[in-house]
């Protein structure tokens, strides 16, 4: 067998999955007639309790559609220098906000209230961007899983207010840092003006996001999903993938995390291992000395038939997921004794 780490993205549906899929009732979603769309999105309103929501094909497009709504053109946007909004989106930011970023250097890409604040340009400098929008991820990918402290978003969403900002989450992978702190989806919607959540990460699903807020902000995202070719139309064999995951794939996240701290274990006995970086939910980052790259590892591993991808020069990152099962951990220990 193949061992597959390189991301939670690889699952595929599981057989319920798939029967919820093709016996799934669908429209047009363009004409906004597809029922199990319309069902998957009202869902995921209520579960965050936000007014609307927006299914979308990536989590890319939602997390540009929220920057694109809250944002005009020569506005700022703050975030970690970590972001995936920045590091991993095409330049989505000034493609199509036509906005700078003002980057923060945070804690494993955790920011604080303090560093928001201290970035916050003088509005009646004319030389400065005016600043719009914040914008925190959690979990953190670059910082290997990471998630927030909740007292800390909320003393972010006070300096929102105090200063007329709004707050976006990119939260891709925020399901694992729910079960981790016990804190709901409906808390996480009462301190965010947007948030975006992944379908196809530790939820399982083949593929699709969903962007949260009030109506009115999602009338407008809508409107630039279209002209940025994301209307569907027959999606409700994609939705009920979601709706299923939403229902059946949430709590089952803390096998992922087990598993990854197991993976934590294994790597940190082997001698060209510097460092594992903290595990708290489904990432493992490691990190190699200065005479061996992570593109050289990487191929090592491939050749046991174990795959994951560089992350950095001398980083090398794995992450659990669905698919990766105990058997799959059992061999994995005794593949990497070769490496």
């Amino acid at each position: 067998m193949t061992i597959d780490l390189r991301s939670d993205t690889i699952t595929r549906p599981t057989p319920d999955m798939q029967q919820a899929m093709w016996s799934a009732e669908v429209g047009d979603d363009v004409l906004g007639d597809d029922p199990t769309v319309n069902a998957l999105e009202e869902k995921a309103a209520r579960l965050f309790g936000m007014s609307a929501a927006l299914f979308c094909p990536s989590g890319t497009m939602t997390n540009q559609l929220a920057i694109r709504v809250h944002t005009q053109p020569g506005n700022e946007v703050i975030c970690d220098k970590l972001s995936h909004i920045y590091l991993y989106e095409g330049g989505g930011i000034m493609l199509n906000a036509l906005s700078s970023v003002r980057l923060l250097e945070g804690d494993r890409g955790r920011v604080t209230a303090r560093q928001v604040r201290d970035a916050i340009n003088n509005p009646d400098d004319v030389h400065a961007p005016l600043t719009r929008l914040v914008s925190l991820e959690n979990t953190m990918n670059k910082g290997g899983g990471a998630y927030y402290d909740f007292d800390e978003i909320k003393a972010i969403r006070r300096l929102c207010d105090d200063h007329g900002l709004a707050l976006h989450l990119d939260g891709a992978r925020l399901f694992n840092a729910l079960v981790e702190t016990g804190e709901s989806p409906a808390q996480y919607g009462l301190e965010f003006d947007s948030i975006s959540i992944c379908l196809s990460k530790g939820l399982g699903c083949p593929v699709g996001s969903l962007l949260l807020g009030k109506t009115e902000f999602i009338k407008k995202a809508r409107r630039f999903r279209k002209s940025m070719g994301g209307g569907w139309r027959q999606a409700g064999y994609l939705a009920a993938a979601g709706i299923y995951a939403l229902d059946h794939h949430v709590d089952r996240l803390k096998e992922d995390h087990s598993r990854a701290r197991a993976i934590g274990e294994m790597l940190s006995q082997k001698a060209e291992v510097e460092a594992i970086y903290p595990i708290d939910t489904n990432i493992v980052i490691m990190q190699l000395p200065d005479s061996i790259t992570a593109e050289d590892y990487v191929r090592q591993l491939e050749m046991m038939r174990i795959r994951a991808v560089p992350f950095g020069k001398h980083l090398v990152r794995f992450v659990t997921h669905l698919d990766f099962t105990d058997e799959h951990l059992d061999e994995l220990n005794k593949r990497l004794q070769k490496v």
